[in-house]
């Protein structure tokens, strides 16, 4: 991976995946990881709503297992957030909020959310439906975290998510729970590593003693 300005560096990424029900949770998780690498970790939400239902517009109306393909790129100060699918006739219908309808509002929610920046470009026989997201000017520079940070919170997230019971879902960002299940995936993270330099012949004491003076020196640095 390559760093820039503090952030892995953020060439267009692309994941392909079966549009079905089963699948989506771990596309989100996926999607979420990316932004977190990306420094985005307060754009997730949203593009994680917007993911959902572009592609649960695929299952619904193209069908479910069909093929398709998820791309995020950077473009100045918005994420762009595509997903191509094999069928150019089946496009996507925005309907009034007010429609007595209960689905189909999918593209309202993408389009409120992306302030109307969306779209549907054919492609041959496929289709690529697109939304942008803004990201403020900090974000989109790579400025907001440093690597050592960015990695981290990569790690605990995934972390995280693998102690959660059944897929559970996490508490918001920001709250205090949150931050109280973050501050125990750390110490996890750290106890299992003790545990792995011990097994391999270490001694975990001198690990956390240079450790530390690792940190000591750089953030003395940054001070």
């Amino acid at each position: 991976m390559i760093y820039v300005n503090g952030c892995v560096g953020r060439e267009p990424w692309v994941q392909q995946f079966v549009a079905q029900a089963s699948e989506l949770s771990q596309l989100r998780r996926t999607l979420k990881l990316q932004l977190i690498l990306w420094g985005l970790r307060e754009h997730v939400d949203a593009a994680e709503i917007c993911l959902s239902e572009l592609a649960t517009n695929v299952i619904q109306h193209v069908g479910q297992g069909t093929p398709a393909t998820l791309r995020l790129a950077l473009s100045g100060p918005y994420l762009r957030l595509e997903i191509e699918d094999c069928d150019a006739r089946a496009l996507p219908t925005l309907l009034a909020a007010s429609s007595a309808l209960e689905s189909g509002r999918g593209m309202a929610l993408v389009d409120a959310l992306s302030e109307h920046r969306w779209g549907v470009e054919p492609r041959g026989r496929s289709k690529v439906v697109w939304c942008e997201l803004a990201v403020d000017s900090s974000s989109a520079g790579g400025q907001a975290t440093g690597p050592r940070v960015t990695r981290a919170e990569a790690i605990l997230d995934l972390y995280g998510s693998w102690r959660l019971p059944h897929g559970g879902p996490v508490p918001g960002e920001g709250s205090v729970l949150s931050m109280a299940v973050a501050e125990d995936a750390a110490i996890g993270v750290m106890a299992d590593m003790l545990h792995w330099l011990r097994a391999h012949g270490f001694d975990p004491d001198d690990v956390l003693d240079r450790a530390q003076s690792h940190f000591e020196a750089e953030v003395g640095e940054v001070v």
